[in-house]
Formats: C-alpha cells, sequence, structure tokens
C-alpha cells in the first residue's frame, strides 16, 4: 500500500475513495471515518453535488444519465476540496435523489486533518484525482452490486423496482464499463467487498493514525 508521507498538520491528507455503485464504498468511507479520533476525519459524498435540474420538468429529470462525470458539479467539488485543503469550512450542498432536485439546505463542513471523499466517478474526473493524496478502489462482484443497489433505492430513496431496472440496463451498466471500471487503474489499493473487508479498513486507520500522530 503506497501512502504518500507527509505531516498533516499545517493542511487536510484527503483520501478518495470510488467504484460501482453497490460495492460498498460508502460504507468503507464511514468505517475508515469512524475509526479516527472525533474531529480528526469528515466525510464527503460526491452524490451531494449533482447538478440543480429545477429548471426542468420531473419526466425530463428522470430522462438525465445521472451516471456520466457530466451530471455532476464537478468544479464545486474541487473547490471545496481546495478550501477545506487550505483550513477553510464549506457549505456542501444536499440533494433529494427521489425527486432529482438539489435542496435549499447545505451542510457546513469543516475542515479536519483527514478529508475522506467517496463517489463512483470521483478518479474519472482529473480535476478531482488530482485533488487526492491516497486513491482507493472499491472492487465489489457485479450481482452484489446490482442488489445492494436495489435494496439501497427502494428503501433509501423511494425508487420502484421498473425505474430501477430502466436506469440499471440504460445508463448505470454502460457508464459503469465506460466511466467506472477504467478508473480502477489509478488507484493505490484494491479493497475487496469494501466495507465488509474489515482487515482492510483495519490496516487503512492503522496507517492513517500513524500520520495523525507523526
Amino acid at each position: 500500500m503506497v501512502i504518500q508521507e507527509r505531516r498533516v498538520s499545517d493542511s487536510s491528507y484527503i483520501i478518495g475513495i470510488a467504484g460501482g455503485t453497490g460495492s460498498g464504498k460508502t460504507t468503507a468511507a464511514k468505517k475508515i471515518v469512524e475509526g479516527l479520533p472525533e474531529g480528526d476525519a469528515v466525510l464527503i459524498q460526491h452524490d451531494w453535488y449533482y447538478k440543480d435540474l429545477t429548471h426542468l420538468s420531473y419526466d425530463e429529470r428522470t430522462r438525465i444519465n445521472f451516471d456520466e462525470p457530466a451530471a455532476l458539479d464537478n468544479d464545486l467539488l474541487a473547490e471545496h476540496l481546495r478550501s477545506l485543503h487550505n483550513g477553510d469550512a464549506i457549505d456542501a450542498p444536499q440533494y433529494d435523489f427521489k425527486h432529482h432536485l438539489r435542496l435549499a439546505d447545505h451542510l457546513l463542513i469543516e475542515p479536519a486533518r483527514i478529508v475522506v471523499v467517496e463517489g463512483i466517478l470521483l478518479f474519472a474526473v482529473d480535476a478531482l484525482r488530482e485533488q487526492f493524496d491516497l486513491l482507493l478502489f472499491v472492487d465489489t462482484d457485479d450481482d452484489i452490486r446490482l442488489m445492494r443497489r436495489i435494496k439501497r433505492d427502494i428503501l433509501q430513496r423511494g425508487r420502484d423496482i421498473d425505474s430501477i431496472q430502466r436506469q440499471y440496463y440504460e445508463t448505470v451498466r454502460p457508464m459503469h464499463r465506460l466511466h467506472v471500471s477504467p478508473t480502477r487503474s489509478f488507484a493505490h489499493l484494491i479493497i475487496p467487498e469494501g466495507g465488509e473487508n474489515r482487515q482492510a479498513v483495519d490496516v487503512i486507520v492503522g496507517r492513517l493514525l500513524h500520520l495523525l500522530a507523526t
């Protein structure tokens, strides 16, 4: 495992965690943050940065390809990561996944010594990939990822099975092959099964604790 050796006392150490939908990257990101001292790490989700589509009707919004990099405000996320790196707080946007709209409320994120960012398309955007000191890719079998996505979209995002199936075949699967899977080669470390891989998460947390102590 290659982790850039530098002090993290003067600026944030930024970690990117990418991987396919349902791979377990969000769970892995949360477990890494939870394994570090309170206040030393914050979590940001790329999904928060979907572009505002209030100018479109609901039917028009449902036809948007949300699985390509252009669907997200990557410039804003890059700007926010630079701000956190420099010790400034940010107002992160929040998103309504059921209606495909950006919410009026924002989430205040204070700077921390460790910033963990997770998202499917993080490594597909040059301007984002350049922000990360450590790049982790979560690799999980396609059938497991699909079942996890169906469960999440129904229980957490209020979606119905027909819309999930349509989106998966029309955009999710082809965009994974085009934009996500190739970015595996950029990773410093591959994590099979994501957050379910306790041993891998423990190794990463241990290394970060070492960096925090130096």
